[in-house]
């Protein structure tokens, strides 16, 4: 079996269809499923079970024989949450647990971290082990992956193998259930499909004009094919960024959006929200030799093949994958 938790999510629903593409049976959906919002993400996926996220550890005795490799993609992601204690409770306390039961059982695990413990980026985008105490996150979603990074470094008992990904500005379809956190692609699709327009934040400091922001945007199908291969090659054990490499603009991606709708571009600029604005990451680019290192030669589809490939293929018929 292979166990995949946050199954019904985003980028979890995608890794289940690609491990099923490569003839894997025996996948175990590990989520929430009282939340029906993301019921479409699953349909007509064969699977071997469907746990509750509340009774996989109950589940987890009676099989953990059975059980080849845990994909942990579960986790609260809302980045304009700032109720600590949420993320303590499903980013910490239930990490820990899956962490302590794949140690116990010496089950392979890869787990999800976020490019959000980079905080402001002081410190580069470098998955060194040594920066990591260092990190200064922007929001509690960042600061509860890092917390998680830090304590999985100072374990002994640890899984036979294992790799924390740092997942970097990840879109792609089966993100309709995400509501404000969905890419700024799906919501630019939906903004030029009602007005005609994409709005994007205004930026607020000096050294970057409006729509200049800069993130590392990497395509969902790329993102499962290297959790595949970490599960298949088990490289060294330890924390692994998840991007491209390369840092594209909002104005990229927006130009983008409307050439995968044979339109011209109609940007316009706001402020953005108080309440994230001094949260706020204005360039993030992945250092990937690690994960070049580690034998992983897969080349990353670019911004405009993966938006056109979403646009096209998945939000255009609101489709899933």
């Amino acid at each position: 079996m292979i166990v995949v938790t946050g199954a019904a999510g985003f980028i979890g629903s995608c890794l289940i269809s690609k491990l099923l593409e490569s003839g894997h049976k025996e996948i175990v959906a590990v989520d929430d499923f009282s939340k029906s919002g993301k019921a479409g993400n699953l349909n007509g996926k064969p699977l071997a079970a469907r746990v509750s996220r509340n009774e996989f550890f109950d589940w987890l005795p009676l099989h953990e024989k059975e059980i080849r490799f845990v994909f942990h993609i579960g986790a609260r992601t809302d980045t304009t949450e700032f109720n600590m204690q949420v993320f303590e409770e499903l980013n910490l306390g239930y990490s820990k647990k899956v962490w302590e039961a794949c140690s116990g059982y010496q089950i392979p695990l890869v787990y999800a971290s976020s490019a959000a413990t980079y905080g402001s980026g002081e410190y580069g985008y470098d998955d060194r082990h040594d920066i990591v105490d260092r990190l200064r996150p922007l929001n509690p979603y960042g600061i509860s992956k890092n917390e998680f990074d830090k304590w999985a470094l100072m374990q002994t008992a640890t899984p036979p193998f294992w790799a924390g990904m740092k997942f970097f500005n990840v879109y792609g379809p089966n993100e309709y259930h995400k509501g404000r956190m969905a890419s700024v692609i799906f919501h630019s699709f939906n903004q030029i499909r009602q007005t005609g327009k994409v709005r994007l934040f205004r930026s607020h400091r000096p050294d970057f004009g409006d729509g200049g922001q800069l993130r590392d945007f990497i395509y969902v199908k790329d993102v499962v094919a290297v959790l595949e291969f970490m599960m298949n090659k088990r490289p060294q054990s330890g924390l692994y960024n998840l991007g491209t490499g390369k840092a594209r603009t909002f104005s990229d991606l927006a130009k983008a959006t409307f050439s995968a709708l044979n339109l011209e571009p109609d940007i316009e600029f706001i402020d953005t929200p108080a309440d994230i604005r001094d949260k706020y990451q204005y360039f993030t680019e992945a250092e990937m030799n690690k994960l070049r290192s580690a034998g992983y030669t897969g080349v990353f589809t670019s911004l405009e093949d993966g938006i056109s490939d979403y646009v096209r293929n998945y939000l255009a018929n609101n489709s899933y994958r």
